[in-house]
């Protein structure tokens, strides 16, 4: 099937390399002209395991190619996908500028009946819209004679993974109306969906709203987890103990209940933050999801807070190594990272970092720059070294079993923060490491 899809971000690139790496002739349009031609050489602008070794194969087969050309891109695709930004606007509610101007490009170029897929993750009611804009276009263009549909079908990939969880999706959501447009859905889908059936199909609004309830239940958990944290920790009981002890509920399961630094990245905050919007505008008060923020927020401080105690607030002149800089493992996304928000209080206590990241110190130097403060760090040690503590505040499997003896060495003094509970209290204490975690006692 010939498939264009619109922004090669992200969620457009993943899905765009999977669907050419089963067959599909695909075509990515996007404005950044500088984006384009690095993909063309081979070059890709984000970090995602097992991504860059799919572009290249594709694109060298000829199955996957890319252009600024919007008329060729919905000249070439029987589907039209939308994979663009639905960036944060001021009031917290998705910005949906790139979607309706992608949506005016594709029905000025058509000349054909479309399927216009929407995997932009949008509010409640943008399919409505896009369908407006599309006839308004069209009308414009004295083409009513012109069919299309307009589909929703959002994205449930996890940076990190994201091509595995494209290449086996656990459910593919589609949302139509039009018999026709789920048989061609089907048909593009048909690959992924051989071992069982994937496939649900549902009315428009119903697939938009999925994709927010989906983030925000998770995202419920984790905040709902990161409380239970705090509250152990005052009262005396290990979180880890609480985490084994409902995890083993099936109702409950083990995923998204470990306790840390709060959530980050570009979906969990945003949709959040989105969907309260939403209610906002019809006047529903979604007292769950403002808790859900408001306690991640919280969150992110809780490491600068130990250390603030630990100190006794004097900062100033500090040094601290800090390990991980990416919102979670396997990525180089650094939006609302909680590695943020600790770093920006230590500068204004008048501390110094010392950082190291296994894919985020490219990001981190475009995001900050320059500083006196901040040293980017080649390897874990050398964050290491002259240190007055260690931070943990991403969980990479390169932290997991570091040498605790040169660790303790390096550092002026033997203590570490993790933001993650990656060590075993106990442990840290016999090898003489003052170790503060989250939602356990510190052993002294």
């Amino acid at each position: 099937m010939k498939v264009t899809v619109f922004g090669i971000g992200y969620v457009g690139l993943v899905q765009a390399a999977v669907l050419a790496e089963v067959g599909h002739d695909v075509i990515c349009v996007d404005v950044d002209s500088n984006k384009v031609e690095q993909l063309k050489q081979g070059q890709i602008p984000i970090y995602e395991p097992g991504l860059e070794l799919l572009v290249k194969e594709n694109h060298l087969a000829g199955r996957l190619n890319f252009t600024t050309d919007a008329a060729k891109g919905v000249k070439h695709g029987e589907v039209q996908f939308i994979a663009v930004g639905t960036p944060p606007d001021e009031d917290g509610s998705a910005d949906l500028k790139y979607v309706i101007a992608v949506a005016t490009t594709i029905a000025q170029n058509m000349d054909r009946h479309q399927i216009i897929i929407n995997k932009s993750t949008v509010p409640v009611g943008t399919g409505d819209k896009v369908k407006t804009k599309v006839q308004d276009v069209l009308l414009e263009r004295n083409c009513t004679d012109l069919s299309f549909d307009v589909v929703s079908n959002p994205e449930f990939l996890k940076e990190g993974s994201a091509v595995a969880d494209c290449m086996k999706p656990d459910r593919i959501i589609i949302g139509t109306d039009s018999k026709s447009a789920e048989d061609t859905m089907r048909e593009l889908y048909a690959p992924f969906n051989r071992n069982h059936e994937k496939i649900i199909v549902m009315d428009v609004r119903s697939a938009e709203l999925t994709k927010y309830a989906a983030n925000c239940m998770l995202a419920t958990k984790i905040s709902f987890m990161n409380e239970m944290a705090n509250l152990a920790e005052l009262l005396g009981a290990d979180i880890e103990a609480v985490r084994h002890g409902i995890g083993s509920d099936p109702r409950i399961g083990y995923q998204f209940i470990y306790p840390g630094v709060g959530y980050g990245g570009s979906c969990f905050p945003k949709d959040v933050q989105a969907l309260i919007q939403t209610a906002e505008k019809i006047h529903f008060d979604s007292k769950v999801l403002k808790a859900v923020e408001a306690r991640n927020n919280e969150q992110k401080t809780t490491l600068f807070k130990k250390i603030h105690t630990h100190y006794d607030g004097k900062l100033k002149n500090k040094v601290f190594a800090l390990w991980g800089l990416s919102f979670k493992p396997n990525t180089d996304d650094m939006r609302e990272a909680p590695s943020r928000v600790l770093i920006e209080a230590l500068w204004a206590a008048g501390a110094k970092v010392q950082a190291f990241d296994p894919e985020a110190i490219n990001e981190t130097q475009r995001i900050y720059g320059n500083r006196d403060d901040l040293m980017l760090c080649g390897t874990k040690e050398a964050a290491l070294k002259g240190a007055d503590a260690l931070v943990i505040v991403t969980e990479w499997q390169a932290f997991r079993a570091p040498d605790f003896d040169l660790v303790k060495n390096m550092l002026t003094e033997a203590v570490i923060f993790d933001g993650r509970n990656m060590y075993d209290p106990a442990r840290m204490q016999k090898r003489g490491i003052l170790y503060y975690s989250i939602g356990r006692a510190c052993r002294k």
